[in-house]
């Protein structure tokens, strides 16, 4: 593939950088990073080995959540000026739970032409495997205090889809019974280290995840499965149900009265119909 074929028009690129594993760039972000008049990083230091990996030799300014805003006006006025500018994290995807929305927001307001490079996204990975639903709600990091995680949690006990977010390996420790008051009917995966060399992959219910043991180093995603809807069993009819049965048991048919119970509801039809044949019997 010939790189030089690409042309990159003046203003923000959003390039995202690998995860994990170099070998997760993409061809059109190592080029932008070798047109670029100016990167804008988390770490110097971390992007620095990214550079020199694939022998790019460029200025970097590190722009992190304590010097985004006073950064702003250098970097807008390079922007004016028509050059390109790109803006990395330490990996992964800018302005995704990591600095760059300030910036993203201000050439918005200024009508300067931004663009996505799409590439590694530790979310994105992690729900790929997960087998839960494609529906899902991103928190990024979970709050510092317990009690505004367990605010957190609460809003979102009630939604139907799968929750993802970030949280390190102790802190995932300390909030395992917090995870455990609200999502207790739900299934959860946790995924550290993705694409690294000691990536790990832990499934399990939430009913059972105090005794899940994992490593405490590195990073994690976890993604909580969307509610689990079981049929009940044989043995699990509904109060509510059987009264309804039998008040309908001597004027519909059993197959009548099995479409009108079960309609709706997740539950079993052969229940349904064994109970009806156990009135019937009855009679």
């Amino acid at each position: 593939m010939n790189l030089n074929n690409n042309k990159f028009k003046p203003g923000l690129y959003c390039v995202a950088t690998p995860i994990g594993n170099m070998g997760d760039i993409s061809f059109r972000a190592i080029k932008i990073l070798q047109e670029s008049d100016l990167i804008l990083c988390e770490d110097t230091r971390v992007t620095k080995k990214i550079l020199q990996k694939f022998e790019i030799n460029k200025k970097l300014t590190s722009n992190h959540k304590f010097n985004e805003k006073k950064n702003l006006d250098k970097v807008l006025e390079i922007l004016k000026n028509k050059k390109i500018v790109s803006l990395v994290s330490d990996a992964g995807t800018p302005a995704v739970s990591d600095p760059g929305r300030i910036l993203v927001k201000e050439c918005i307001k200024n009508g300067i032409d931004i663009f996505p490079l799409p590439g590694a996204s530790a979310v994105s990975a992690a729900i790929s495997i997960s087998g839960f639903s494609d529906n899902f709600y991103f928190c990024g990091f979970l709050p510092e205090k317990q009690s505004q995680t367990k605010k957190l949690f609460k809003n979102l006990s009630s939604l139907e889809s799968s929750i993802v977010f970030f949280i390190s390996p102790n802190k995932l420790y300390k909030r395992v019974d917090d995870i455990k008051e609200f999502f207790l009917n739900r299934n959860i995966i946790i995924c550290r280290e993705i694409s690294k060399y000691h990536e790990e992959y832990i499934r399990t219910s939430i009913k059972e995840l105090s005794n899940v043991n994992f490593s405490r180093k590195g990073e994690i995603t976890v993604i909580i499965s969307e509610p689990i809807k079981q049929k009940l069993s044989f043995n699990e009819l509904e109060e509510s149900d059987k009264r309804k049965i039998n008040q309908l048991i001597k004027k519909m048919s059993i197959k009548d009265i099995v479409k009108k119970i079960s309609d709706g509801k997740e539950i079993s039809k052969k229940l349904i119909y064994n109970y009806c044949l156990e009135k019937k019997n009855e009679n």
